[in-house]
């Protein structure tokens, strides 16, 4: 399973997110976009969204740190 985090330094919802992936054990690269403006229009492309965090699971696109959708995608429990 392959999970990238595009995310900033400063978004509290950016670490949320990794704390809430760092909990259950699931590996991610994490990208900081304000330093990769190349990883940003990635991001971009793929997501349609310019806000963080935008997570892609396996291709899929999580906008925003939703809980829900992550565990559902990740299968936590």
């Amino acid at each position: 399973m392959s999970v990238t985090v595009y995310s900033t330094p400063t978004c509290p919802f950016c670490k949320q997110t990794k704390v809430y992936l760092n909990e259950h054990d699931i590996e991610f690269i994490d990208i900081d976009v304000m330093a990769n403006k190349e990883k940003a229009k990635e991001m971009i492309h793929k997501s349609g969204q310019m806000g963080v965090p935008v997570i892609d699971v396996d291709g899929e696109m999580v906008i925003g740190f939703d809980q829900k959708k992550l565990a559902e995608l990740l299968k936590i429990k």
